[in-house]
């Protein structure tokens, strides 16, 4: 199979074994090279796609993980954010792997200076969110961890003092969405994974909505 075929498939296992190399600037190299050529794609495609759901244009990121100097990324990601010149300031959505799945976000991150009211926001109108929320999605409040929590398995009482602390600890973060594991063949399948996350995306789409109104 040549490069050019194989650049069209989605994610592959030698994808998520790029977060095996040792050393920081091999697995930088890794990440540049298999990728984030398959986030540009990606990207531009769910860029275009949710730009007229969210009323706003939508602008595709991929991390740099420039601030490293050390230690290798343990995951990357692609953002889309109606803000052409940052994201992590903004609430957005995220496409990203870490070694042992794909996470499909609706992001907002400790960087977000409007946390308060977002979360105030989402307090006041919690049974909409509980309703809106599939069961099946989850949710984590770091993005740097792998683990999430099942939104099934959040009783009213737990989305409180998930969204309480979320408003009054200051590195709190509020992530909602997907995980899916590398040998699902939606991961493999690009036009499979785009609809997915684009479905996704749509899904979430009031709260991110919420989140920029707030």
């Amino acid at each position: 199979m040549n490069m050019t075929t194989k650049t069209l498939n989605g994610f592959t296992k030698d994808d998520f074994a790029v977060f095996h190399i040792d050393g920081l600037s091999e697995r930088m190299t890794g990440i540049a090279e298999r990728i984030r050529p398959k986030f540009q794609r990606i990207g531009e495609q769910l860029a275009a796609e949710i730009s007229p759901l969210a009323g706003d244009e939508m602008y595709l990121h991929i991390a740099k993980h420039a601030r490293r100097t050390v230690n290798p990324p343990k995951d990357t990601w692609l953002a889309l954010c109606s803000n052409k010149r940052g994201y992590k300031a903004h609430p957005h959505f995220q496409v990203g792997l870490f070694d042992d799945h794909l996470f499909i976000w609706l992001a907002l991150i400790y960087e977000v200076p409007a946390k308060k009211s977002i979360a105030s926001a989402f307090l006041n109108d919690l049974d909409e969110i509980i309703e809106l929320v599939p069961k099946d999605y989850v949710l984590s409040q770091d993005h740097m961890k792998k683990e999430a929590t099942s939104v099934g398995e959040l009783d009213e009482g737990a989305w409180k003092t998930i969204l309480t602390r979320f408003r009054d600890v200051g590195k709190a973060e509020l992530l909602i969405g997907r995980h899916l594991s590398p040998d699902d063949p939606i991961v493999s399948d690009e036009d499979a994974l785009i609809a997915y996350a684009a479905s996704t995306f749509q899904q979430l789409m009031p709260l991110y909505l919420k989140a920029c109104r707030a």
